[in-house]
């Protein structure tokens, strides 16, 4: 099926996503003279950010899979970065950093990119949590070795190999589906980041019962429910352009919600740990790439395997 690729549902997509940002102008400047000044500014700071964010992902989608695949390797680049700079790393630890930020990103991508899956699945679960210990282990620094080889374990599960599942999708081949792999990409995003921000809207409009006060302070039961339930509405309404049937996409959207909600969490606790309010600064009003990306991290791989179960 041949679209105009101003026509996709990935660009109609961006056009009712910037027409939903341009109701938010509208409403951030009527709320000026009701909010303090310090809410407001982030308010309008957030919406700016999220039109240059929506932007950019029409422009990368538009261009193809392997500026799609350059993308996600560059946000893993930018997440590991802010990672690694809350872990306990000490000078004998450069050389796994060197491994990691250098070889086994590029080769994971790499892998993606060739459509090598053997080699995707493997490399950092398997390869990486081989070689990583070894390399430490022969600077012979042994106070810490637990806590700083796992940190950096656990940096490149997280920012590397989930994110990695993202443009991954890009090499499914779904028997009879008439629309393009990055369709499958979209509909993960729009869903997972309309439950985050509908569960702030539920949590600021019915939340009463905090979820996990030690690590999330403003997450609601209330808002978690609310949100997730809306979110995966919105995963149903947007069936025609999934292969899903209207359950099969209102139980993906569900799975990839939750998971969705414990990305989130576990990175909020890590940052408590590390006693971070943000990941990093690049995005304004919104901290750094993981701040972004936290509730995408768990989502994906799901929502790759629920596909490659389903089809």
């Amino acid at each position: 099926m041949s679209l105009d690729p101003f026509l996709t549902p990935t660009a109609l997509v961006c056009y009712a996503l910037f027409a939903l940002l341009g109701v938010a102008e509208i409403a951030a400047i009527r709320l000026k003279s009701k909010m303090e000044p310090a809410s407001w500014d982030n308010l309008r700071a957030r919406i700016r950010s999220w039109w240059v964010m929506i932007f950019a992902f029409g422009t990368i989608f538009w261009l193809g899979r392997g500026v799609i695949t350059l993308f996600f390797a560059f946000c893993s680049f930018a997440a590991l970065r802010e990672f690694a700079t809350v872990t306990h790393t000490r000078r004998a630890d450069h050389s796994a950093l060197v491994l990691a930020f250098w070889l086994i990103l590029p080769l994971q991508y790499l892998a993606v990119y060739m459509d090598w899956a053997l080699m995707a699945l493997l490399m950092i679960p398997l390869y990486a949590f081989i070689a990583l210990p070894v390399i430490t282990v022969l600077k012979g620094e042994v106070s810490g070795f637990l806590n700083r080889v796992s940190e950096t374990q656990w940096g490149l599960m997280i920012c590397v190999y989930f994110v990695s599942h993202i443009p991954a999708l890009l090499s499914l081949k779904i028997p009879d589906y008439s629309f393009s792999a990055i369709t499958l990409i979209t509909w993960l995003i729009l869903v997972v980041q309309a439950s985050d921000v509908l569960q702030y809207v539920w949590g600021k409009a019915l939340g009463k019962t905090l979820l996990a006060p030690k690590v999330s302070p403003s997450k609601t039961v209330e808002g978690l429910v609310g949100g997730v339930l809306s979110a995966t509405l919105i995963g149903v309404i947007l069936t025609p352009i999934t292969p899903f049937t209207p359950l099969m996409a209102g139980l993906t959207a569900f799975a990839v919600c939750v998971m969705g909600v414990f990305g989130g969490l576990i990175l909020s606790a890590i940052k408590r740990d590390r006693g971070v309010k943000d990941w990093g600064h690049l995005i304004r009003g919104h901290g750094g790439f993981l701040d972004r990306l936290d509730s995408l991290v768990f989502s994906a791989p799901i929502y790759l395997h629920l596909l490659l179960g389903s089809f």
